[in-house]
């Protein structure tokens, strides 16, 4: 099979290249990337490995998905209000909602607004040594 023509060929000057802060609305003070650990969202499209893009300032509301501090450890859940309480609610049957307390501990920590996602066949970059 021969090789796919290079990008080149077709169009010699690609521009200024994309900028993801303007693409996705972001704003780099308070946006970070966070990676996916763990099956709970897999119901959202939210799989182990995927990058997050959160924003810190953005207000959680019902049913936004946020990343939430829970007794000293982070988890990543729907945001869902039922009556006076708030809840975080798994997009995966296997894990049972969580009641938001009146702890310190617990508090809403970023809003998730992007997923990442790498093909099949590509990786992610390593941190040069």
């Amino acid at each position: 099979m021969p090789d796919p023509p290079h990008p080149d060929q077709h169009h010699p000057d690609p521009g200024p290249g994309v900028d993801l802060n303007a693409q996705l609305n972001l704003h780099p003070e308070r946006t970070l990337l966070l990676r996916v650990c763990g099956d709970s969202m897999v119901g959202a499209g939210i799989r182990h490995g995927d990058l997050l893009v959160v924003d810190r300032g953005v207000a959680p509301r019902s049913g936004r998905i946020v990343v939430a501090l829970l007794e000293g450890g982070f988890t990543l859940k729907r945001l869902v209000r039922r009556g006076p309480r708030w809840w975080l609610e798994a997009a995966n049957p296997a894990y049972p909602p969580l009641a938001l307390g009146g702890s310190d501990d617990d508090r809403l920590w970023g809003v998730a607004l992007h997923v990442i996602r790498s093909l099949p066949g590509g990786r992610w970059p390593r941190p040069q040594s």
